[in-house]
């Protein structure tokens, strides 16, 4: 029974380590750090000095949100000689390429540029990435998707931290609308809430992970990189916005987290649309550890290292393997004394809140304690799906989640 104690009490600490434990540790440090070290607020360049910047928007099929987009884009506060607006599209049959031409062809002096790279066949947007960043003239590249809006400042809050040399990679902060919602037509209540839950919870990670070294890896809603240190990506990549952040990063730059850059985006329409985004970013994030590998040794890459393990690579590998175990490891330590017990009832009400929680939502009804229970295991589930979706899946292009 001793081995399986041991097992047991490792499992425990590492679903409490990966999901609770790692950020109050992060925390501590951080304000460890900041007694001794006061954290300076960057200062912006005089308009004259701001560098030349692309805004970089991947697209495929995005006619729906391409008026929308535009019109964020065009409102976004830097001097207009400066930015360029440029949209790749890879594979696009709708009316997508012609409305983004239109708006090209319509500039006028003294107005951003607008610049459209159409491709007939669609490769992924890894390939996108690859093929569009031959047009980028900038020294400065902002990644950004068709359907997310950004705050009017964003530009200049992401070149505000690249005023840093150490800072090779900016990633912007994600919000999703609020509101939990039912969706008469699937019969499953919105992830909206929680998910908006779940990505401040994120947020609050990415930003202690910058105060005490780099962010870990970034978000493809918002993030820039300095062109110069783009490294082309292999077209099968799912997760491209991760690989391409943390490549820079092992390079011995910083990933800076702004959260005075964000863009905003609607939740998913339903569970089942999360889902489908969910597997892709869990697949995703396995096949970033292999791809990674050399970023795993801590006696090289230190504090990087320690971040990097603590707030993806477990989260992706051992955790959810952990979190099935612990329930026949409990099973198999009952008898073993009533902290056993107790733990097990614990998790046998954890668990029943989650079934409860799937079921309401499946009713169309809702109960957020229940919710973020399901929610929880949702995420971990999916963790497995995306396994199979990685042995399967052979290129970068995926379906797209349908958002409200």
């Amino acid at each position: 029974m001793k081995c399986i104690e041991i097992l047991f009490w490792i499992a425990v600490f590492l679903v409490f380590y990966t999901y609770l434990g790692y950020g109050i540790f992060l925390w501590v440090l951080v304000k460890l750090k900041e007694m001794c070290i006061k954290p300076v607020r960057k200062t912006l360049p005089a308009e004259a000095d701001l560098p030349d910047v692309t805004l970089f928007i991947a697209a495929y099929n995005e006619q729906e949100v391409v008026d929308a987009k535009m019109r964020n884009s065009l409102a976004l506060d830097y001097p207009s000689g400066k930015l360029v607006i440029l949209w790749v599209t890879d594979g696009s049959d709708d009316e997508s390429v012609r409305m983004l031409r239109a708006y090209a062809a319509s500039r006028k002096e003294g107005e951003f540029a607008v610049q459209v790279e159409h491709q007939a066949g669609r490769s992924g947007k890894a390939a996108a990435f690859n093929r569009g960043i031959d047009f980028v003239r900038s020294p400065l590249v902002i990644f950004t998707d068709a359907n997310t809006m950004l705050n009017r400042e964003a530009v200049k809050e992401i070149v505000r931290e690249f005023t840093d040399e150490k800072v090779g990679c900016v990633a912007g902060e994600k919000r999703v609308s609020e509101g939990m919602n039912i969706n008469a037509d699937t019969g499953f209540t919105d992830a909206a809430a929680t998910e908006g839950v779940y990505w401040k919870y994120e947020s609050a990670l990415k930003s202690l992970d910058y105060r005490l070294y780099s962010a870990v890896g970034a978000a493809g809603e918002l993030f820039a990189v300095r062109t110069v240190l783009f490294e082309k990506l292999s077209p099968d990549t799912l997760l491209d916005d991760f690989i391409l952040s943390m490549r820079i990063a092992g390079k011995g730059y910083k990933i800076a987290y702004c959260s005075d850059a964000y863009a905003v985006e609607g939740a998913s329409a339903n569970l089942k649309e999360e889902g489908k985004r969910k597997v892709r970013i869990s697949a995703g994030g396995l096949q970033s550890v292999g791809r990674l590998l050399p970023l795993l040794n801590i006696f090289r890459y230190g504090v990087l290292s320690f971040q990097y393990i603590s707030h993806r690579v477990l989260r992706w590998t051992l955790t959810p393997v952990c979190l099935i175990l612990l329930i026949p490891l409990n099973i198999l330590l009952l008898g073993e004394g009533r902290i056993y017990l107790w733990i097990f009832i614990l998790q046998a009400l954890f668990y029943c809140m989650g079934i409860a929680g799937g079921i309401l939502s499946a009713k169309g009804k809702k109960n957020s304690l229940l919710f973020v229970a399901y929610y929880f295991l949702f995420m971990n589930y999916n963790v497995f799906r995306g396994m199979g979706y990685l042995c399967k899946k052979k290129t970068g292009v995926w379906e797209k989640a349908k958002r409200r």
